[in-house]
This record gives structure tokens, C-alpha cells and sequence, in this order.
């Protein structure tokens, strides 16, 4: 499977997405103005660059938004994207750099959950 690369913005919408799908791009950009402050065009801008890298599935009528990726599967790809970019590919550097932060057993747990 090809991974999508997925940008902060385009990770907000698909969050909509995943949590209410199928959902209509109205409905879309009524949340996005609620929780994020954004205009309605710029979050069919957004919709529209999802739909053009095949992580969202335009249907009609009534332009319903349904995601053509998983959520987890991109949590895995940007999670192994940050561990590659920051600890040079190494998991034991990533894990080592929270518990010298002094993270809560949760997130740690919550952490680990992203890789596997």
C-alpha cells in the first residue's frame, strides 16, 4: 500500500472525516469553522487536495465525504515518518527521549500503541 503524505490542515479535516463519515462537505466545513476558525473555502481547498490524493471519496448527492485511507494507517506512517526524520530510524532513541522526559505510563502505553 502507497503511503499519503498528509499535511497538518489535511489532517484536520480527515479527522472530521473519520469521526463522522459518510459526511457531507457542508457539514465539514460547519465543524471546521466551529473547532478550528477556518472559512468555508479554505476547507473545501482542503477537501479538494484530499480528493486529488485519493485519502477522501467525493459521492453525490450532495457532496458526501467518505475516506478512502485509515486512520491508523496513517497514524503509523507519520509515527515511523517522525522516528526516521528525529532518532535516524531508531525506536529505542524515541522511546529513550520520553522516558527521559518523564512521561506518564499513559502516554508512554499510548506511544507504544502507534507502532504496532
Amino acid at each position: 500500500m502507497e503511503t499519503i503524505k498528509l499535511f497538518n490542515s489535511e489532517l484536520k479535516i480527515m479527522d472530521i472525516v473519520w469521526d463522522k463519515e459518510p459526511v457531507l462537505a457542508k457539514e465539514i466545513t460547519l465543524i471546521a469553522a466551529e473547532t478550528i476558525g477556518w472559512n468555508k473555502n479554505t476547507t473545501y481547498t482542503i477537501i479538494k487536495k484530499l480528493i486529488e490524493k485519493n485519502a477522501i471519496e467525493r459521492t453525490e448527492p450532495n457532496f458526501i465525504c467518505t475516506s478512502l485511507v485509515k486512520k491508523e494507517d496513517v497514524r503509523k506512517a507519520e509515527t515511523k515518518s517522525l522516528i526516521d526524520k528525529l532518532y535516524n530510524g531508531s525506536k529505542k532513541a524515541f522511546f529513550a527521549s520520553f522516558i527521559e522526559n518523564d512521561i506518564s505510563d499513559d502516554e508512554f502505553y499510548r506511544h507504544f500503541a502507534l507502532l504496532h
